[in-house]
């Protein structure tokens, strides 16, 4: 039961991160309020995504471009 329980809270921790980088990037709750933590049975960390709008993934897709390139 501890091994799911760790899992749960990585998995909220990597949705609560991925949902205040969205929202510092500007995009509105709704854009990203299907990003949900998930576990499976063995304790293994998920994060869902849910369905998001291109805009979204466009915008998620620059930021992490940029991001790349200034790392170099």
């Amino acid at each position: 039961m501890q091994t799911w329980r760790d899992g749960w809270a990585r998995a909220t921790e990597a949705a609560d991160a991925l949902r205040a980088a969205l929202a510092a990037l500007g995009l509105p709750e709704a854009a990203w309020n299907g990003i949900r933590p998930h576990v499976t049975q063995t304790g293994r960390p998920y994060v869902d995504l849910g369905t998001l709008q291109a805009h979204v993934v466009e915008q998620i897709a620059e930021a992490v471009r940029a991001a790349t390139v200034s790392v170099r």
